[in-house]
């Protein structure tokens, strides 16, 4: 336990000295354990087990592009991402771990106390035992505070799901080397700092934000921007639409949805080839599969090689929000999502790499369209900021992929009425929603989480925002 978050950041710089790593990148055809596979080109390790890279076909999309190929991580087993709580002289605590993951592009971040895919914890690997699985595989042994089945990262992972838990306990948890217990006003600072609590850290989180509701003093205040939060939170509030609109939005997307998928060889992907031991889109655009070699000290086995995703710029995932009946209203989006196993979940107003949509863009057939609502997003002002950071996404499979995550209050003149695939959501009905897994995608669950755990500074103030506005 540390008595100030200045505290925290002393023990993290020792326990990131003491984890010796070194990831060297590989060309795919030399990959240790890794094959392509003949007749399909499709990479596959030699166990047949983890995940394998392969094609995948899009067709009647309903999205900007309408069809298109691509390379596709397929990981058919549900992983383990769970955080322990425990009360200390009456305040909750969380069992975080510092921990290195390959792709991170700073190297060791906090992540939950398990975070761990069926292959590595039932022991494929012959690595050793996974810390503190038995509270969630046991949960008996503790109170279950929340637990979901939540999609990942729907443009890179096929039909990919994990488990996400919280579990409060009374039992004595030892504290092994590399794990921290960090109060949620804690986490609530942490977050605000790029690239230190990782993605895995932040979807679970996003379950656990109905676990700290906003201070009194910000509901003093209604007409602060803290005010109009709080008012969000609040169970006697006036949201725009209820809970039976919403899931009536939802299921009307899901009907309209048109999308077609299927797994197809990877070298039969059109436009993307193998050179120079890489994989590439002919534009350059989008993202590449790399190989990696990894030697870590603090992990379940001390090496390992794998493929990789790695973006070719940084995305952004926003939303736009709006002061409704004195509450803040966010701007959500019922998206296609590719390849996740729902087809159509909630996300944010904006989710997109923006190099790939700018005047300069091109598909190899023209100019690439304008999302709705990008140029609001990019062009805000930074007293519309209200929180503003770069997050990284799962090191485990993806390389270096950042996203500027960021909140906009648009002013008061912005139009309450949208495009169909767009409503207005409160952030009580956004926790009600994401309680029960497979409606938000990962973005707006790690949107949800900052915002949920945003710090009570003042609205003049906005978190992050001189950095990356």
């Amino acid at each position: 336990m540390f008595s100030s978050t200045a505290e925290f950041h002393q023990w993290f710089a020792q326990a990131c000295a003491a984890q010796a790593h070194q990831v060297t990148r590989v060309p795919l055809d030399r990959l240790e354990g890794w094959s392509l596979q003949e007749g399909t080109g499709n990479l596959v390790h030699r166990s047949g087990r983890f995940f394998s890279v392969q094609g995948l076909d899009v067709q009647r999309a309903g999205r900007d592009v309408d069809a298109w190929q691509q390379p596709i991580l397929v990981q058919p087993e549900q992983g383990m991402l769970g955080i322990l709580v425990k009360e200390f002289h009456g305040v909750p605590h969380c069992l975080l771990q510092a921990k290195m993951e390959p792709g991170n592009s700073v190297p060791v971040q906090l992540s939950p106390t398990v975070q761990a895919t069926r292959s590595n914890y039932t022991g494929v690997h012959g690595g050793r035992p996974v810390p503190y699985l038995g509270h969630f595989l046991d949960p008996g042994r503790g109170q279950v505070l929340s637990d979901a089945l939540q999609s990942e990262q729907a443009a890179w992972f096929f039909a990919k799901r994990n488990r996400n838990m919280i579990v409060r306990t009374d039992e004595d948890v030892p504290l092994l080397e590399g794990f921290c217990w960090l109060t949620f006003d804690q986490i609530a600072e942490l977050l605000q700092i790029d690239d230190l609590i990782n993605m895995d850290t932040r979807t679970v989180l996003s379950g656990a934000v109905g676990l700290r509701p906003p201070t009194r003093a910000a509901a003093a205040d209604p007409d602060s921007f803290h005010g109009a939060l709080a008012a969000s939170w609040d169970p006697q509030g006036r949201p725009l639409h209820g809970s039976a609109a919403l899931l009536r939005h939802l299921a009307r997307a899901k009907e309209r949805c048109t999308l077609v998928r299927r797994l197809v060889p990877l070298a039969d992907t059109a436009r993307w080839t193998m050179r120079e031991g890489v994989v590439t889109h002919d534009t350059g655009r989008h993202f590449t599969v790399l190989g990696v070699r990894v030697e870590a000290s603090h992990r379940e086995v001390p090496g390992w090689s794998q493929p990789m995703l790695m973006p070719n710029s940084r995305g952004v995932a926003a939303f736009l929000a709006k002061r409704i009946n004195g509450a803040l209203h966010l701007l959500v989006q019922a998206r296609t999502e590719t390849a996740a196993m729902a087809r159509v979940e909630l996300a944010p107003t904006v989710q997109c790499q923006p190099a790939d949509y700018g005047p300069g863009a091109r598909d190899g057939r023209g100019p690439a369209p304008r999302l709705e609502f990008l140029d609001t997003v990019l062009s805000a002002r930074p007293d519309q900021i209200r929180f503003d950071t770069v997050q990284s996404e799962e090191g485990g499979r993806f390389y270096h992929a950042r996203i500027r995550y960021a909140l906009i209050e648009t002013d008061d003149d912005f139009p309450l009425e949208l495009p169909p695939a767009y409503t207005w959501m409160t952030v009580r009905q956004l926790i009600g929603f994401v309680r029960h897994g497979g409606h938000l995608n990962v973005e707006a669950r790690t949107l949800l989480a900052l915002l949920g755990f945003l710090p009570a500074t003042s609205a003049a103030e906005p978190v992050g925002a001189a950095a990356h506005a």
